[in-house]
């Protein structure tokens, strides 16, 4: 008759045909799964930011200088003097005072994407799970 572990001892481990397999694919020699996502999650928003300020840079010479749908058919329309200036400007008709040209529209549009970056850094810190002590 077999004889039960008791509940505060682990049982023996068991042979496995897999237990002569290399050092390098045991688990204890890899990496825990947590810091590997760590620094995948740290590549990934480093790559987006990247990303983000590149389109940046391309694109924003290619913005078109008119006024958008919204301005146009209030200008159309007639009442686009009755419209009410913002309280603050952080980046007045997306250009940079000082600046000149295109390089106004690409300093404009990357602290645009700093500012969205740190609202987003700040938010996800914010909102992280935090690991009992």
């Amino acid at each position: 008759m077999s004889q039960m572990p008791r509940l505060d001892e682990s049982p023996a481990p068991s042979p496995s045909p897999s237990s002569s397999a290399s050092p390098a694919s045991s688990p204890a020699s890899s990496p825990e799964p947590s810091r590997r996502r760590g620094s995948l999650g740290r590549r990934w928003w480093v790559a987006g930011l990247g990303i983000a300020a590149l389109v940046v840079i391309v694109l924003a010479p290619l913005a078109s200088s008119d006024p958008d749908g919204l301005e146009s058919v209030a200008e159309e329309q007639g009442w686009l003097a009755t419209a009410l200036d913002p309280v603050y400007r952080i980046i007045p008709d997306y250009t940079v005072p000082g600046l000149d040209g295109n390089l106004s529209s690409i300093v404009a549009g990357l602290i645009g994407v700093a500012i969205v970056f740190g609202l987003v850094f700040g938010l996800g810190w914010l909102m992280r799970r935090r690991r009992p002590a």
